[in-house]
């Protein structure tokens, strides 16, 4: 019988003993704890289990009972389990249209439904109401507001993967943490010699010769998470940098895809922070 595998995220205020109750809990379950990561940050803890039964196991109890732990406990708690064969996509995006409107015109080719896009503006609600696909505008300046709110949204929509289409906002550990492993983002190769929003800007003044792309899992530590893809393009020695950053851009917006079909294929698995392909 192939076994049943849960994760499990728990977010909430940091205290003594939490640990062992949720490992307990699994165990009482009859879970075999595979994976174990926890953080702590500012008072606020994070912890990711991962939960594997080799006899059947009712999940939708197991959640039952792990919810009302959680209420107990006084914790945020969450999990993801390979139930549905079709997985549900939120796309975050802000006003760069090129990373969404690639995804869209790609959608049946990915293992999942795009179910929702999330925007921190209405720049780009145009392109989710054609495709039909419901569209959030979460416009919060600050961000643990918003990000209040885009968790919500989530939880709506039973969301199992998170695409950063040029998402122009840094997200926290509180929102990371209850998504190990599944939100995806994309950046130029440039960091750390050229940071920040003007990358390309810096890149052409310094006559860079390649340019890189990286789309990479998301964690607590800034553009530094396990890398999935990267690829790369030659710069003309006669490109402007307009037309550098259309290469760039284009570019990005490919691997993003490229990444998001990997994972939806489940085609990788983290070990140790670095990915594999399976």
């Amino acid at each position: 019988m192939k076994k049943t595998v849960v994760g499990i995220t728990v977010v909430g205020k940091d205290r003594e003993g939490i640990v062992a109750t949720f490992t307990n809990f699994a165990f009482s379950k009859g879970g075999n704890i595979e994976k174990v990561n926890q953080n702590v940050i500012k008072g606020l803890f994070g912890m990711y289990l991962e939960v594997s039964f080799s006899k059947a196991v009712d999940v939708k109890k197991f959640d039952s009972d792990i919810q009302s732990l959680s209420k107990k406990e006084k914790m945020d708690v969450s999990t993801h389990h390979e139930t549905n064969s079709q997985k549900n996509i939120a796309v975050l995006v802000t006003k760069e249209p090129l990373c969404l409107e690639t995804i869209l015109a790609n959608a049946k080719s990915l293992k999942g439904k795009i179910s929702v896009i999330i925007g921190t503006e209405k720049t780009l609600e145009p392109l989710a109401k054609k495709a039909k696909i419901p569209f959030v505008a979460i416009e919060d300046k600050v961000q643990d507001k918003a990000e209040e709110k885009i968790i919500q949204v989530c939880k709506q929509y039973n969301i199992d993967l998170i695409s950063l289409a040029r998402y122009m906002r840094i997200l926290s550990p509180n929102f990371v943490w209850r998504y190990p492993n599944r939100i995806i983002n994309i950046h130029p190769s440039l960091l750390p010699a050229f940071p920040g929003a003007s990358a390309y800007a810096q890149a052409f003044e310094r006559g860079t010769k390649i340019v890189g792309v990286t789309s990479h899992y998301v964690t607590e530590n800034l553009d530094q998470g396990p890398i999935i893809f990267q690829d790369s393009f030659k710069v003309d020695p006669n490109d402007t940098l307009e037309k550098m950053k259309a290469k760039g851009q284009k570019l990005e917006a490919d691997t993003l895809l490229k990444a998001m079909k990997m994972h939806l294929e489940n085609k990788l698995e983290v070990r140790w922070r670095k990915v594999h392909i399976k």
